[in-house]
C-alpha cells in the first residue's frame, strides 16, 4: 500500500469520517484561490514514553491526535487555522478564515514541489511491533544491570519512548504527497555516589525505526556502560579553569555547538529579515578554510532526516559553508519565494497546529585530515570537551554559551585531569574563524537532538569531527 492510500485510510476513509477527499480538495482550491502559496496539512500521530526510577515504572504514558491544519500565503502574510477534527465543517472554518489574508491579492499559487519515490524509513509503526511488557521488562534489566556493575550506583532512571507520525499534504491544484513517520529513543542515566559526593552520566540513542534497533542487549548494555563511565569520570573531576585558551571539541554529539551557535543563523528566514549574524554574507569567507558545513536530511533512519519536509518539498543535502564560503541558506517556501531563491526542503512544523518555517534537520560539519592525537598533541594549555548539555545563543550577534557536561585539561600535549563545571563562551561567526584543525573522524551524535525554535520543538541531529580552535573562552569554576 502506498503512502497515499495509507494516510486516505487514516483521514478519509474510516468508518466516522467527517469528511471526504474530494470536498477537502475543493474547500481547499477555493480558500487559497489568489493566494500565493499554502497547503491542507493533515497529521495522525500515535506517542508513548515509559519511564523507569529507582527500580519502579514511574511513568507509562501514550497519547494520539488527528488534526490539520490550514494555510494560505499572501506576500509575506500568512493565515493560518488548525483544528482538532477532521471534518467538513472544521475545513471550512478554517477556509473561511484563512481566506481573508488574501482578500484583495491577486497572486498565482506556487508550483507544487516536485515528486519523490525515495524512502529513507520504514513505514511501519513502531508502537504495534512491541509488546508493552517487553518494554517494561527492558527497563527493569536495564536497572538491575547498571547496578550489578558498580556499587557506587544509587540511583538508576531509564525510559523508553516512540511515535509514528502519518501526514498528507494537500495543495490547492489537487497534489497530494504523504509520509508515515517512525521515531524511537532510548535514555539512561546513573546516578553514582563516593564519600559524600554525587554525580551523573547520561547517555541517549534513537532514530526513525523500530524498537528493535535500540532494544538488543548490545545497544542498550552499550547505553548503560557509557552512561556509568561518564558518571565516574566526574565523580573524579576537578573545578575547571577559566580563561581564553585552545578548545578541541570532540566527534559525534559537540556537533550541537555548531547547531545552535551557526545553523540557526543559516535559516533563510532570520536572513530574509536580516536579523542573522550571517545576513548578506552570500559568498563570502566566513569561516577558516576546510571548514564544510551542510544540512542533510537525506540520511536514513537518522532522526532529522525526511522523505519529504511538513510542506512536501523532498528533503536535500544543503551546502551552506563550502571550505569556509558561505554558500547557502536553509529554505521553507515561504522564505524561498521572497528571496529568489529554491526551496531546500527545510520548511517544518511540530504539529499540525503550528505553521512551518525554515528549520535544520542533520547539520553537519565535513571531516578533514588531522588524527585528534594531533590536535591534543599540539596544545600546552587547554581544554578537551567531549560532551555537551545545554546552552544559549542570539541568533543576531551569534553569541553564545554552552555547558560542557564532560571536559578534560590538556596540558603539555595529553589529555589530563576531567574537569566539571566548563562552560564555552564565545559568537557563531567569530569562532569559525578559528577553526585550526579539522578531524578525519567525522561522527554523527547517537540520535538524541531536539530542537526549539519559536516554541516549536523538531527533532533534529548533528555530526562534526574533532575540531581544534584556536581559542575560546572558558568559564570555570575553579579558585
Amino acid at each position: 500500500m502506498t503512502s497515499l492510500a495509507a494516510t486516505d485510510k487514516l483521514f478519509f476513509d474510516r468508518a466516522d469520517s467527517a469528511l471526504d477527499r474530494m470536498t477537502a480538495e475543493r474547500v481547499v482550491e477555493q480558500a487559497l484561490n489568489g493566494s500565493d502559496d499554502g497547503e491542507l496539512f493533515l497529521e495522525y500521530r500515535e506517542s508513548e514514553m515509559i519511564s523507569l526510577d529507582d527500580g519502579r515504572i514511574r511513568s507509562a504514558a501514550f497519547d494520539s491526535n488527528l488534526g490539520f491544519g490550514l494555510r494560505a500565503v499572501a506576500g509575506e502574510a500568512t493565515g493560518y487555522a488548525h483544528a482538532g477534527e477532521v471534518s467538513e465543517a472544521a475545513l471550512r472554518r478554517a477556509a473561511s478564515s484563512v481566506s481573508a489574508v488574501a482578500s484583495g491579492h491577486h497572486g498565482v499559487v506556487a508550483e507544487a514541489p516536485r515528486a519523490t519515490n525515495s524512502r529513507l524509513y520504514s513505514d511501519a509503526n513502531p508502537l504495534q511491533l512491541m509488546d508493552f511488557s517487553a518494554r517494561t521488562g527492558l527497563l527493569s534489566e536495564i536497572d538491575a544491570y547498571a547496578r550489578g556493575k558498580d556499587s557506587r550506583v544509587t540511583q538508576v532512571m531509564a525510559s523508553l519512548g516512540g511515535e509514528w507520525q502519518a501526514v498528507q499534504i494537500m495543495r490547492p491544484d489537487g497534489t497530494r504527497v504523504a509520509d508515515m513517520r517512525p521515531l524511537v529513543r532510548l535514555n539512561v542515566s546513573v546516578v553514582v555516589e563516593h564519600n559524600g559526593r554525587r554525580e551523573t552520566g547520561s547517555y541517549g540513542t534513537g532514530g526513525r525505526f523500530a524498537y528493535d534497533a535500540v532494544t538488543t542487549e548490545a545497544v542498550w548494555r552499550g547505553a548503560v556502560n557509557e552512561a556509568l563511565r561518564q558518571a565516574l569520570v566526574n565523580l573524579d573531576s576537578r573545578p575547571a579553569p577559566a580563561g581564553e585558551m585552545e578548545v578541541v571539541l570532540g566527534s559525534g554529539w559537540p556537533g550541537i555547538l555548531l547547531h545552535e551557535a551557526i545553523g540557526h543563523g543559516l535559516e533563510g528566514d532570520f536572513n530574509r529579515k536580516k536579523t542573522s549574524a550571517f545576513s548578506e554574507l552570500l559568498g563570502k569567507r566566513i569561516a577558516s578554510k576546510g571548514v564544510t558545513v551542510i544540512d542533510d536530511g537525506t540520511i536514513p533512519d537518522r532522526r532529522g532526516s525526511l522523505t519529504v519536509d511538513d510542506e512536501g518539498t523532498p528533503t536535500n543535502r544543503t551546502v551552506l559553508i563550502e571550505d569556509g564560503v558561505l554558500v547557502g541558506y536553509l529554505q521553507d517556501r515561504l522564505n524561498a519565494r521572497l528571496m529568489n531563491m529554491p526551496a531546500t526542503g527545510n520548511g517544518r512544523r511540530q504539529s499540525y497546529a503550528h505553521s512551518p518555517m525554515p528549520r535544520m534537520t542533520n547539520t553537519v560539519m565535513l571531516g578533514g585530515a588531522h588524527e585528534p592525537a594531533e590536535m591534543i598533541a599540539s596544545i600546552k594549555r587547554g581544554l578537551y570537551a567531549v560532551n555537551f548539555g545545554g546552552g544559549q545563543v542570539d541568533i543576531t550577534s551569534g553569541k553564545f554559551v554552552f555547558s560542557a557536561s564532560e571536559a578534560y585539561l590538556i596540558e603539555d600535549g595529553k589529555v589530563t585531569a576531567p574537569v566539571k563545571g566548563a562552560t564555552l563562551i564565545g559568537n557563531g561567526p567569530d569562532s569559525l574563524t578559528k577553526v585550526a584543525m579539522v578531524g578525519n573522524d567525522m561522527a554523527m551524535d547517537p540520535g538524541i537532538g531536539t530542537c526549539g525554535k519559536n516554541g516549536q520543538g523538531v527533532p533534529v541531529g548533528v555530526g562534526q569531527p574533532t575540531l581544534k580552535l584556536s581559542g575560546l573562552t572558558v568559564g570555570g569554576t575553579a579558585a
